[in-house]
């Protein structure tokens, strides 16, 4: 649940659910598609909370292609070998896919500060963001009615171009979240297009003190025909136009409820029953995993405080390799930080905090020991394993007191998510030819997102030797060995040593070693191989 730091969650007039009057409107009958449960498992899953089932890889990826012999390697037919290279680990800014700092260019509020207040254009306010030297990845949460404000077409508010194109130019990637309910603006404005909102029944579900206002709130019959109808047609427009877009780099599921975070606070939802919640939010989590097919998307692990079948939603989208996500970190259930600390090790992990995210110096609370609010935060995803940490909005904020509090940002780039270097480099002797042996290790806290391939290669692309890992690995803080066989007669050559990082449907992009020890102007590692008559050959040792 995000830790909105000046909700007062004082509740007034909240009828009963077993009361509630829900005004006729569940005489809406849920449309065809949601008729039918959806089965996980051999069987539909049970509403209470559960400790989960085991995964594995192929949960999420299936078994990887051209697996590599990883070991153990004993020292059998002992022809000779040699220890070519060790690496260390840098301390310097790594960026890959998979793991980063997060500035939002647009949060459930709007954008930044200053443009709210005419005082910046979101132009300028999307360029400084991206002009920041310590922020990777781009984000924007925004509304429905930012996306389409008619059927049939999408009508894109203008901070989509103005983030992929910040993103291109700066080397970032960028990321959304469209909401389908949002209660910064009820009643006056809904989340949801006006021409959806023509369409749907909306469900009075209490009153609550907010943002120094009382405020009767509403959510729509997610189970309508009608939404139904328009969402499918949402999803089929965006994953038009993003689906495999290389700058990408994920994608939030559109859930239940209050910022799309699968809450409505400490008030009702607006089903006739758990089981048509349930229904209606697996089916429309299925319907996206279905059409995005090759962007990488994201669960919020939010407790099914509201009833709606978040225990089940998550449990489907973990199985099908989302990454799991939280709003908050600090102020958090245990049984939230549980699931985040022991998700399967092969999928990144997304945290933000709400509290205090305008990183405004004069309001920054200062511990007994003398760490800022934010960074006492921000280190917990490090506890967490975690790979991302949002910054939000305040550009000029974050500089700083990245200016003043450097420490926690640079925590952050060193350990978060995975780092991985060619930690040793051998040469073996093996069956008339050359074997090398890599030891890749992983000094960042998370495994690899995905599968991880390993080539050997020279100049010219004349001789490659490539091989993946098992999905994940190595794991956070460990090291994975792999046997790549060269063929006969090479000789004393020059190879380089790269990485690629394998994801949904086999997208594969480039990861950059994290190691000082230099590299070449394309990245990859360089190895010398030993000529097969080098008095160095060690052996019987």
């Amino acid at each position: 649940m995000a830790n909105h730091s000046d909700q007062d969650s004082g509740v007034s007039a909240i009828p009963s659910r077993g009361r509630w009057s829900r005004r006729g409107f569940l005489r809406a009958g849920m449309s065809a598609s949601l008729t039918a449960p959806l089965v996980l498992n051999g069987g539909r899953l049970a509403a209470e909370d559960r400790g989960g089932e085991a995964l594995d890889s192929a949960s999420s990826f299936g078994t990887a292609k051209d697996r590599l012999e990883q070991g153990p390697f004993p020292i059998t037919q002992d022809e000779g070998w040699m220890t070519l290279a060790v690496t260390t680990p840098t301390k310097e800014h790594i960026r890959n896919f998979g793991l980063g700092l997060v500035g939002y260019t647009w949060e459930e509020n709007g954008p930044a500060l200053r443009v709210r207040n005419g005082k910046q254009t979101l132009a300028d306010a999307v360029e400084r963001m991206a002009s920041l030297p310590f922020v990777d990845v781009l984000y924007i949460r925004c509304d429905w009615r930012n996306v389409q404000s008619q059927a049939g077409k999408l009508d894109l508010n203008p901070v989509f171009d103005l983030t992929r194109d910040a993103a291109r130019r700066h080397n970032l990637k960028f990321a959304f979240r469209i909401q389908l309910s949002n209660p910064e603006f009820e009643p006056q404005q809904l989340a949801l297009p006006d021409f959806v909102r023509e369409r749907v029944p909306l469900v009075p579900i209490g009153k609550m003190h907010y943002r120094g206002r009382t405020t009767e709130f509403v959510e729509p019959r997610y189970d309508h025909p009608a939404f139904q109808r328009a969402f499918r047609e949402l999803n089929e427009l965006l994953a038009a136009k993003f689906d495999g877009d290389p700058l990408l780099e994920w994608m939030d599921l559109m859930q239940y409820g209050f910022w799309g975070e699968s809450h409505t606070n400490n008030l009702p939802n607006p089903f006739p029953n758990f089981y048509t919640a349930e229904q209606t939010f697996l089916h429309m989590t299925q319907f996206q995993l279905d059409t995005w097919k090759k962007t990488q998307l994201a669960v919020n692990t939010e407790p099914d405080i509201s009833g709606v079948g978040n225990n089940q939603v998550r449990d489907l989208a973990i199985r099908n390799g989302c990454w799991p996500r939280s709003d908050s970190i600090v102020v958090e259930e245990p049984i939230q930080i549980d699931h985040l600390a022991n998700r399967p090790p092969w999928l990144a992990a997304i945290l933000e905090d709400g509290a205090y995210r305008q990183y405004d110096l004069s309001h920054m609370p200062i511990d007994a020991a003398g760490v800022p609010e934010r960074e006492n935060a921000m280190l917990h995803v490090l506890d967490l394993g975690a790979n991302y940490w949002a910054l939000w909005t305040e550009a000029e904020n974050l500089e700083a007191y990245n200016e003043k509090y450097p420490e926690g940002f640079r925590a952050l780039q060193q350990r978060m998510g995975y780092r991985i270097r060619p930690a040793w480099v051998w040469q073996r002797k093996r069956w008339g030819t050359e074997e090398v042996i890599v030891a890749v290790a992983n000094d960042g806290v998370a495994g690899v997102p995905g599968v991880l391939r390993l080539s050997l290669e020279n100049a010219d692309g004349s001789i490659r030797v490539s091989g993946t890992l098992d999905t994940g690995q190595p794991y956070g803080g460990r090291i994975r060995e792999a046997s790549l066989i060269l063929p006969p007669g090479l000789g004393a050559v020059d190879l380089k040593l790269t990485a690629q990082l394998e994801t949904k449907a086999g997208v594969a992009r480039k990861v950059r070693w994290a190691c000082q020890q230099p590299l070449d102007s394309d990245g990859a590692f360089p190895i010398k191989l030993m000529a097969p008559n080098d008095p160095k050959w060690r052996k019987g040792i």
